[in-house]
């Protein structure tokens, strides 16, 4: 079936209303290495011998899967339970619950979903649509000075330095300014209307943030935690040391790396801070006969309200990745969450313990930390990467310049054995030789 529903005469109809004389002439502006690329192929093939072929170079890819590349995304095992039910009709065809009436199975889901975060995160509501944990931060930035009416931001350098660049590039848009804090001791600045914090940080470290917390409320200010789902298995949640709004990257709860994405934020607040949040918020109801249903409660966007009111213009529905998540947690349950977290720390620890016995590598993530670590080495960390890589492994995360010379990120999940760290360790010490 030709899923393209234009016929050869609204091709034509179209091109000359804009002017173009056919579509090479509409797409002309593009390089012609996107629009025409080269086939790098010897001879003519039939489609099998194609098939095979494709097969040849798809087999030379090298898994990440046992990987230990840090930096916020990892490779946790995903039951096979989360891919069967996520791939079901119902879910992948229904994009957007607009039809509420029809979609209760959808809404339940994400119901479900908001629940689970709500319970992690031990803060009363959990919206759903954040598309990934930066853009889930810099609008839970947002959302702190709409509520307190100011103008400044600030957020501790220890939080992921790829989430300091959008928080930064959104709060440009509105002319809002961003100030980083070295430490949690450091004062912070008049008329702050959001204090930032990631626990664990960077670089790995467990914070206890509920001092900073106290002290952005002090100063008029929200607190705004970035967390890892995985770790508030074991950490006390960000509901409990005083965080307004919580906020996350969600690939690790059943979702592949998959090159970066597509993956899931997730997003949580106290109660009434609920008018502010962005995104969609599903809700439990009875209909007339006292029926349980649920029903889309709060959409504060452009399309729903007036638009100088609209809190976010974030549209598209990052549910699938979502209801992967939610699965996954469906799945595992609390004691399977914890037993992942426990299994990640200890490999976690395990590895640091073998790489700092090779001659010339520190560890400089202080103690405690939880499954990722940096550590510095005696060379470059891309040269060591490289070198790791054309031995097959996946490892060595560079840290930015700003943290310290030649850093490197390591993480461990509950799917790395005792061989896999001493495979490593081998092959570094090769490297570093």
């Amino acid at each position: 079936m030709d899923y393209t529903p234009h016929t050869e005469a609204d091709l034509e109809s179209m091109l000359e209303r804009v002017g173009a004389k056919n579509l090479k002439d509409l797409y002309r502006d593009l390089p012609q290495e996107i629009v025409d690329p080269p086939l790098q192929l010897d001879t003519a093939m039939t489609e099998a011998e194609l098939m095979r072929h494709l097969r040849t170079l798809a087999a030379k890819n090298q898994s990440a899967n046992v990987g230990f590349l840090g930096g916020g995304i990892r490779s946790h095992y995903i039951p096979a339970v989360v891919p069967a039910l996520a791939a079901r009709a119902e879910f992948l065809s229904a994009y957007t619950p607009y039809q509420p009436e029809a979609s209760q199975g959808l809404l339940q889901a994400i119901f479900e979903y908001q629940t689970m975060i709500s319970e992690l995160t031990g803060l009363p509501v959990a919206n759903a649509s954040m598309y990934d944990g930066s853009t889930a931060l810099a609008e839970g930035v947002l959302l702190a000075l709409r509520e307190s009416g100011k103008m400044r931001v600030a957020i501790l350098k220890s939080v992921h330095p790829e989430y300091r660049r959008v928080v930064k590039t959104y709060l440009e848009a509105i002319g809002a300014e961003l100030v980083t804090l070295t430490s949690t001791a450091d004062p912070i600045p008049p008329e702050t209307g959001a204090v930032v914090g990631q626990n664990p940080d960077f670089l790995g470290t467990v914070h206890n943030f509920t001092a900073l917390a106290e002290a952005a409320h002090a100063a008029g200010a929200l607190f705004v935690a970035v967390v890892d789902p995985i770790s508030l298995a074991l950490l006390k949640p960000p509901g409990e040391y005083g965080a307004d709004v919580a906020v996350g990257e969600g690939q690790p709860l059943g979702n592949a790396m998959a090159f970066g994405g597509p993956h899931f934020g997730f997003m949580a607040v106290r109660a009434d801070l609920v008018r502010q949040l962005p995104g969609r918020l599903v809700s439990e109801t009875t209909d007339v006969e006292g029926k349980r249903g649920y029903i889309l409660t709060l959409q504060a966007r452009e399309q729903y309200i007036r638009r100088g009111k609209a809190k976010s213009n974030i549209t598209t529905n990052a549910q699938l990745t979502a209801l992967m998540g939610a699965v996954y947690l469906a799945a595992l349950g609390p004691q399977g969450l914890k037993e992942v977290a426990i299994r990640s720390v200890a490999m976690a620890h395990a590895l640091a313990e073998k790489l700092t016995r090779i001659p010339g590598i520190e560890l400089v993530t202080p103690e405690p930390y939880f499954n990722e670590f940096a550590v510095r080495l005696p060379k470059g960390a891309l040269e060591v990467r490289s070198a790791l890589a054309r031995k097959g492994l996946a490892a060595v995360t560079p840290v930015p310049a700003e943290y310290g010379e030649n850093l490197a990120l390591f993480a461990c999940t509950e799917q790395h054995t005792e061989a896999d760290l001493d495979n490593l360790a081998e092959a570094l010490r090769e490297v570093l030789r």
